[in-house]
């Protein structure tokens, strides 16, 4: 997502020359998934990148009429095992009403139940993403975990923690053992509130980041995360930027060197 005018082979020689770990692709862009090309084709760009494909992202409002979405579902699954993806992003529904907590839970365990099935016969990782919107219908990562606990935490789950959703869901609890990826963006400008904050503001993290990512992140290293970190920006600036490699590197070096220094 930030950098969705580059193509699929774009992002991995991007990706490799910054020395990431990984990439993630997603459905939503402008472009077919990996630009038409053979699922199998860029999985083994990437193998010869020595990258990973964390996830391909995303199967929308998982959590509603779950059995309807599960062919979507498996077609994406599909082209997550055949060009070597770890997991599938599942993104719940923004509603137009507020639910009760309650209500949420048993839609999500019904959705989860649906999906469990078809990703241990793929061997992929479902990643669930709490959204904190106020309207989300899974926004409170407590919430998943409660329902995980009540599946006896099912291997193929895990959470995205994303310091976008995180600050505005309000939650300070960091549930790092099942946490599987991490979203990260900063929101720079003054104006927003917390309440008035969306994807369009979110941009690279800077010291003028408004959400806490380097407390979230510290916080998620202290409890033992040490898995992948992603970039997750959506502001038209962003996307729009002439030299995206050297920004990325400038936020990748602001956060390490923050981090490294609290550490020791």
């Amino acid at each position: 997502m930030t950098v969705p005018r580059l193509s699929a082979r774009g992002l991995l020689t991007m990706a490799s020359a910054l020395g990431c770990t990984g990439v993630e692709f997603r459905n939503d862009l402008n472009s077919p998934l990996f630009d038409g090309e053979d699922p199998k084709d860029i999985g083994a760009a990437a193998r010869a990148a020595e990258l990973r494909i964390l996830a391909l992202a995303e199967v929308k409002a998982f959590n509603d009429a779950p059995s309807d979405k599960l062919p979507a579902a498996l077609d994406l699954m599909q082209m997550a095992a055949a060009c070597g993806a770890e997991g599938v992003s599942l993104i719940p529904q923004v509603a137009t009403g507020s639910t009760g907590r309650d209500t949420q839970r048993l839609a999500l365990r019904a959705a989860l139940e649906v999906l469990q099935a078809p990703l241990e016969d793929h061997g992929l990782t479902g990643l669930i993403e709490p959204l904190g919107f106020a309207q989300s219908t899974v926004r409170f990562k407590s919430d998943v975990v409660a329902v995980l606990d009540d599946m006896n935490r099912p291997a193929c789950f895990g959470i995205v923690h994303d310091t976008f959703h995180h600050h505005l869901a309000g939650e300070d609890s960091i549930h790092a053992k099942v946490t599987a990826l991490v979203h990260i963006s900063g929101i720079t400008d003054p104006a927003p509130t917390s309440e008035q904050m969306v994807d369009t503001h979110r941009v690279l993290v800077d010291a003028d980041d408004r959400l806490g990512n380097l407390p979230q992140l510290h916080a998620l290293q202290a409890a033992g995360y040490d898995g992948p970190v992603s970039f997750e920006a959506f502001a038209p600036e962003i996307h729009n930027m002439a030299q995206p490699a050297q920004a990325l590197a400038r936020s990748q070096e602001f956060i390490t060197s923050h981090l490294a220094r609290r550490a020791a």
